[in-house]
């Protein structure tokens, strides 16, 4: 396999193996294939050339998977687009990539014609009498190689417009091929699909899936119990999420604690630091689950994972590379960092990714040479993830935290997470963030926002214990209540609107 599609290469059994599950709706990989390549057939007809982009923005469902495949069997490149994006973001994302198509629904179509006014842009619209499965369709010769481009997934922010990174099919397949190997994922897995493929983390959940030929249940929700009634309903043996979900589950979720689930083996975090108290309330609740805890960034999709036997003794780690990929930690002088020394991670392997789209001074933040080759040994690029992380003996990292994220205060430089998993560890709240707030004399103060939990919390006690728990420099100033914190698109909590939503006071 050299290509995306090619991971849904005839096999013996699709005709009966389930894909994808949608609501009461079922899917085999023979019906998914098919559909993909009527997707490809209409592209092509369309006069779609090799490398073109094509938008996809689509509820998640069925439609979608087969239209990301039907892309890649057209030689395209595929733009998955969140629904949760507003018209203007939309825009921007399709302007900025240049796309050529847009394939879309038509209560979607409706409420973007406005903004779609000026772009060179077809759409095909979903569903359509054009767009079928056939069963006996086939897919047309491919001109494209493993290196060509196949994505480019857009990453959310709050200020400035989102860049778009490109994935290569060498990128895809080996994320989906690595993810794979470690979870340990067969064809009997049925995998709960609750993230947006416009998301590296959730697209990797459909590849990996077809890639075994496990079936993806696609869900969306609203409360906690309703994950917990389609772990139930469907016999999901696997679950991905993000910090915001396992919150969800653990605090918000009172049918997880009441509802059997035998089926679940496995459990993964990533998109931010999980606290050890989520840790463990999975724990008591999910003791038949293995959880992994993963780190990784979108430039370079998957960097670290702490295999489920090593919670215990290193709560806070994300674990060590992934296989088939190396990381280290660098000093700011581009040395490699010795044990215990805070340095960037930088990540090297098969699933670096091809840059930002149209971006070269941004991409060359990003990427650049191995500062630990030898130039006479050639150009390797390695992908520097801005995280500031720590490394043990053992060779297991800690995330310390965004090295344009750490709150410098009294000259001090404070990890915001672990403020966080102090505070979290009081059990007084559901969620916490920490942020660092512009201050005359100390430079920044620290602030704690926070969602609070069903009973009433007294903010200077919990304050003061948090005294006897931290260094003096690093207790928040105030922690300010909030019935909820702003997510991305992509459900992680947005540090930047938090910061920017209060930091144009300044005070001593």
């Amino acid at each position: 396999m050299y290509l995306l599609h090619h991971l849904l290469d005839p096999r013996p059994d699709d005709a009966t193996q389930v894909a994808v599950v949608e609501g009461e709706n079922e899917a085999s990989f023979a019906a998914l294939r098919s559909a993909a390549v009527a997707y490809a057939a209409r592209l092509r007809g369309g006069g779609i050339q090799r490398g073109d982009r094509i938008g996809i923005l689509l509820p998640k469902g069925r439609e979608e998977c087969a239209a990301i495949f039907g892309v890649s069997y057209a030689d395209g490149v595929f733009v998955p687009i969140n629904p949760l994006l507003k018209p203007a973001q939309i825009r921007h994302i399709l302007a900025d990539c240049g796309a050529r198509v847009l394939i879309t629904a038509q209560a979607m179509l409706e409420g973007l014609a406005d903004h779609l006014a000026g772009l060179d842009l077809q759409t095909l619209v979903v569903p359509s009498q054009d767009v079928g499965s056939n069963e006996h369709a086939r897919a047309a010769p491919s001109a494209s190689i493993g290196e060509d481009l196949a994505a480019i997934l857009y990453t959310s922010g709050s200020t400035g417009n989102p860049k778009g990174v490109m994935l290569s099919h060498r990128n895809l397949l080996a994320g989906a091929r690595i993810v794979a190997k470690y979870l340990e994922l067969k064809s009997s897995d049925r995998i709960l699909s609750l993230l947006p493929f416009s998301f590296d983390y959730g697209l990797n959940q459909l590849l990996t899936a077809v890639q075994v030929r496990a079936a993806i249940v696609l869900q969306s929700f609203r409360l906690g119990n309703d994950i917990v009634d389609a772990l139930s309903r469907h016999r999901i043996t696997g679950l991905a999420g993000v910090p915001t979900i396992w919150t969800i589950l653990a605090r918000t979720a009172p049918k997880l604690a009441t509802t059997p689930l035998p089926h679940l083996r496995y459990v993964t975090n990533s998109g931010g630091a999980l606290p050890t108290d989520t840790v463990r309330r999975l724990r008591e609740r999910l003791p038949q689950a293995r959880i992994y805890l993963m780190y990784g960034l979108t430039e370079a999709f998957r960097s670290t994972y702490l295999p489920p036997d090593e919670i215990d003794r290193r709560p806070t780690s994300i674990g060590k590379a992934i296989p088939e990929c190396e990381v280290f930690a660098v000093s700011p002088d581009g040395r490699r960092t010795r044990p215990g020394e805070p340095g960037i991670l930088v990540h090297r392997g098969p699933t670096v990714s091809l840059g930002y789209w149209r971006n070269p001074t941004e991409t060359a933040k990003v990427l650049r040479q191995n500062p630990l080759r030898p130039a006479e040994e050639g150009i390797e690029t390695v992908c520097y993830s801005g995280d500031l992380v720590v490394e043990d003996e053992d060779g297991f990292f800690t995330f310390v935290g965004r090295s344009d994220a750490m709150i410098k205060s009294s000259g001090y430089r404070i990890s915001p997470s672990e403020v966080e998993d102090a505070l979290m560890a009081t059990r007084a709240f559901r969620q916490i963030a920490v942020i660092g707030l512009p201050d005359d004399l100390l430079g920044q103060r620290v602030h704690a926002v926070a969602v609070p939990g069903p009973e009433p919390v007294d903010v200077a006690a919990i304050l003061r214990g948090a005294a006897r728990q931290l260094a003096p420099y690093m207790v928040p100033r105030m922690i300010e209540l909030v019935p909820d914190l702003p997510t991305t698109p992509n459900g992680k909590v947005d540090y930047k609107r938090l910061v920017h939503d209060r930091g144009t006071g300044v005070d001593g």
